[in-house]
């Protein structure tokens, strides 16, 4: 394999100019973020979460105390602790109380089982640990085996664990916040499964982490302003794209975050119309439920001046109807959690391309290169690399995997794209699902594209799949939308109407929803697990059969 080298140019700058030269990266810790807001916007409001409001004097206040009471017990610079929660106030506090601190925050989905827990616990040597009432018992079976140095809960009352609201009231505010080299000290441990669904865990410094904030700032520009913002806040603060493009985004503009424990469409269409918010990072299946929604044009959605959508890719189609539903515009985008997450987006300030992840954000660079390391050239296809201030520092305990994700600072993301002349990039799929048919690629993105066209198709997915021995099939999943009835071959002729012969699936299964994680990312290893499961007992069906004959 051939050493990087990059010739091709750069015709995004064209539309950056100004944004790149003037980009000024902080050297400071992810704490300071908060401090900055509190001593700008003091009374307005920071959080408002079930009708309660809490200012950033308040916020800060608590985050402080917090702070000063885990310095009492003992906790230290460097320690782990996991965050295992659902949206809510004592999130923010506690993970800007570990920064203050120095702590290592383990980012943990709060649905997840004993072994799913066990397994990041032990890998990030995970001393302490914050979780809402639904973990309770996961904590508890993984404490029994792997005994955490202080469990904490968001109960109010607890006879078993330390209670967070009892060590805030009690605290006594932290003097001095931890000493932070911002290069070097880990923030955040966000675990990221990959399509292998084995969990690594992507080490990001608190420069990466503040580096992505005003990158993002950058690209909104103008059209965002601080101390102004209102940011609806359903995804989980426990993903990097919401911890960052929600949370501290939000508390370095000095925005009031409208925080949600869980999207539940009534009552954020509810919330939109009462609190008018501004900017919503939303994730596909979020947009899909507004667009599906019965009720949606009785609501005036008009306050959303900003929405983006990041953890899987957003069908054209759903993005068509939701702005012409609600007049609001989505900035299609990219990131990934070894970025911070976010790398690329649509921007406000240029014209936006549907369908494509937009410009690289100002400081980050990027390129195409073939599976010789070699560098492609506009509307070639090859694997997306990227280069910027919001790149990991490695996977955490795990040099292998970090040698081979990141190269001379460039990260290798595995995804495959291609740039236009302009200098807009489009994802075309993930390298390990790209499928080859009778030695033509066929990338499942878009074949799901053509499928969500469809008026009767509300989800698709499209995956390889065992046929015979050492060959493969295409087939498609889909969902139809309410009150529909779906005719497989009518969809086939659809198919071949849109797509070159070779890409129509020659398989078609009507389900009822598609395999999804908390955040709203299609699990498709899920979908072909089962598929190899049913070729697995056909296979033991036949050979049975040959022997009783």
């Amino acid at each position: 394999m051939r050493n990087l080298e990059k010739t091709v140019k750069k015709p995004w700058l064209q539309w950056l100019e100004g944004r790149t030269s003037s980009l000024s990266l902080p050297e400071c810790s992810v704490y300071e973020l908060l401090e900055n807001a509190n001593k700008q916007f003091p009374d307005r409001a920071a959080i408002l979460f079930e009708n309660k409001v809490t200012d950033y004097r308040s916020l800060k206040e608590q985050v402080d105390k917090l702070g000063g009471k885990w310095q009492e017990m003992g906790l230290e610079k460097g320690d782990r602790i996991g965050l295992m929660l659902a949206n809510h106030p004592l999130y923010i506090v506690s993970y800007y109380a570990a920064q203050a601190l120095g702590l290592i925050v383990v980012q943990v989905n709060p649905m997840y089982t004993f072994r799913e827990l066990m397994k990041i616990a032990v890998d990030s040597e995970l001393e302490y640990i914050i979780f809402d009432k639904s973990a309770k018992e996961t904590v508890a079976k993984v404490h029994e085996v792997q005994p955490f140095s202080q469990c904490f809960t968001t109960e109010e009352e607890d006879s078993e664990w330390a209670s967070l609201h009892s060590l805030i009231a009690s605290g006594t505010p932290l003097k001095k916040a931890a000493e932070i080299d911002p290069y070097e000290d880990i923030s955040v441990i966000q675990y990221t499964g990959g399509t292998s669904g084995e969990v690594k865990g992507a080490m990001l410094t608190h420069h990466n982490l503040t580096s992505n904030v005003i990158q993002s700032y950058a690209m909104y520009g103008e059209t965002m302003k601080k101390g102004q913002e209102v940011i609806l806040t359903a995804t989980p603060l426990y993903h990097v794209y919401a911890m960052t493009s929600a949370m501290n985004l939000g508390i370095y503009l000095g925005a009031t975050i409208l925080l949600f424990p869980k999207f539940e469409i009534q009552k954020v269409l509810e919330s939109i119309e009462k609190y008018r918010p501004t900017f919503f990072p939303g994730v596909p299946k979020m947009y899909n439920a507004f667009v599906n929604y019965p009720e949606i044009t009785k609501y005036d959605l008009t306050c959303l001046n900003h929405c983006s959508c990041g953890s899987a890719p957003l069908p054209v189609e759903v993005l068509k109807r939701f702005e012409e539903l609600t007049g609001g515009a989505i900035g299609e985008g990219f990131g990934l959690s070894e970025a911070s997450p976010s790398t690329h987006r649509n921007p406000p300030f240029a014209h936006r391309k549907v369908g494509s992840i937009g410009l690289p954000l100002p400081g980050t660079d990027c390129m195409i290169v073939d599976d010789c390391n070699a560098e492609l050239g506009p509307h070639c296809v090859g694997e997306l690399l990227i280069k910027g201030p919001q790149i990991m520092k490695g996977y955490w305990k795990s040099d292998e995997e970090t040698k081979k994700s990141l190269q001379n600072g460039w990260l290798y993301t595995g995804d495959l794209a291609m740039m236009d002349e302009e200098g807009y990039f489009y994802i075309v799929g993930r390298k390990k699902e790209m499928i080859i048919v009778g030695g033509f690629n066929i990338y499942p993105q878009e074949v799901e594209s053509v499928l969500y066209e469809h008026p009767d198709i509300q989800e698709a997915a499209v995956a390889s799949i065992p046929k015979e021995e050492f060959e493969e099939t295409v087939k498609a999943f889909i969902v139809p939308k309410d009150g529909t009835e779906i005719d497989i071959e009518e969809i086939k002729g659809y198919c071949y109407s849109k797509l070159t012969p070779y890409k129509v699936p020659k398989e078609f299964e009507i389900i009822e929803q598609l395999p999804r994680n908390t955040v709203g990312k299609l699990l498709k290893r899920v979908l072909v697990q089962k598929e190899i499961e049913k070729h697995e007992k056909k296979e033991e069906s036949g050979l049975r059969a040959t022997k009783q004959y």
